[in-house]
């Protein structure tokens, strides 16, 4: 019996995969939108594509600026086109003087609102709409795979909207990547970034990949975390996640069935490295975990505050099932 031996394995920094499936992770509706409505919600999303496309020719030679915030319209108009609202928030370190990050002495926070000067905007990944709704929330660029600049329709549109592609098929490709997302920020753009590499359902997250951490540490530009969450009412929701095996079209079919769903941007403070001559690798490390925290708290007690409330209404209504109640004052 003959065998071959197994060369080394080239382990890329930009791709990972996570745990969730289709099967395992989403749930049905809390409420179903009836079939016209799914087919009006297509052929608005349709319409919406079409005119991106007249619009991503005009605004090719248009500056960045202004292509994003015409961007962050069109955004707007898909995702309401596909039945979702977005909501964002903001921590309220965000705009008064933040505090460094407790966990990391050398991190200090950087008081600026998106939207002014180059900043690498991170958040959790659950769905192919993240870019869209980032994009709504904050004028920016996202990253993308190389691959999708080779398809027809979205190549058009991702280039009026200054998507910057990147190879993350290669490992060696990497040096280049973080420079153009290095020359991004550093001409002023705020950068989307997905570090997990994968997406979750969103009742859970990945670690944060540092290799897109060191583009804004080399332009010397803040890092701004954010939690991004869908929600069907008060609860979580797993209908739009894009994970394991899923594909595009049962992704696209599952959004247009449900009804109220409502995309939630929580917007964190900015935070640069303070200079402590750490190597590049280290700091770019401390970076990416301090970015994490604050996505994961915001992850973590955003689902553990949905499934306490569940819980609470199931306490009123089962019928026998008798709550605590604190003692009356005397």
């Amino acid at each position: 019996m003959t065998g071959t031996a197994a060369g080394p394995v080239e382990i890329n920094p930009w791709l990972r995969m996570g745990p969730c499936t289709p099967d395992d992770c989403v749930e049905p509706p809390a409420a179903l939108a009836g079939p016209l409505h799914r087919v009006a919600r297509l052929l608005a999303a349709v319409l919406v594509l079409l005119a991106g496309l007249s619009i991503a020719l005009a605004t090719r030679r248009a500056g960045t600026a202004w292509r994003a915030e015409i961007t962050r319209t069109w955004a707007r108009l898909l995702l309401r086109a596909l039945g979702i609202r977005v909501r964002t928030t903001a921590d309220v370190a965000f705009y008064t003087e933040p505090q460094p990050a407790p966990t990391a002495p050398n991190a200090r926070s950087a008081p600026t609102a998106p939207g002014q000067g180059g900043a690498l905007l991170v958040a959790n990944h659950v769905s192919w709409l993240d870019p869209l709704v980032m994009a709504a929330t904050v004028p920016s660029r996202p990253l993308a795979k190389r691959e999708i600049g080779e398809w027809p329709l979205i190549r058009t549109l991702a280039a009026g909207s200054g998507v910057l592609f990147i190879d993350r098929e290669r490992l060696s490709a990497l040096p280049l990547a973080v420079a153009t997302v290095t020359n991004a920020l550093k001409a002023g753009d705020t950068v989307i970034a997905f570090p997990e590499g994968t997406t979750w359902c969103g009742r859970g997250m990945g670690e944060f990949r540092p290799a897109v951490f060191q583009a804004a540490i080399d332009a010397g530009a803040a890092v701004r975390p954010a939690t991004l969450r869908y929600r069907e009412g008060d609860s979580t929701s797993t209908r739009c996640c894009f994970v394991g095996d899923d594909s595009l079209l049962a992704s696209l079919l599952r959004v247009t069935a449900t009804r109220h769903l409502v995309a939630e941007v929580t917007l964190f403070a900015p935070v640069r490295l303070a200079p402590t001559g750490q190597r590049r690798h280290e700091a770019r490390a401390t970076l990416a975990r301090i970015a994490e925290a604050q996505v994961r708290a915001g992850v973590v007690e955003h689902h553990e505050e949905r499934a306490e409330q569940r819980e609470e209404r199931a306490d009123a209504c089962v019928p026998g099932r008798r709550r605590e109640m604190a003692p009356l004052s005397p």
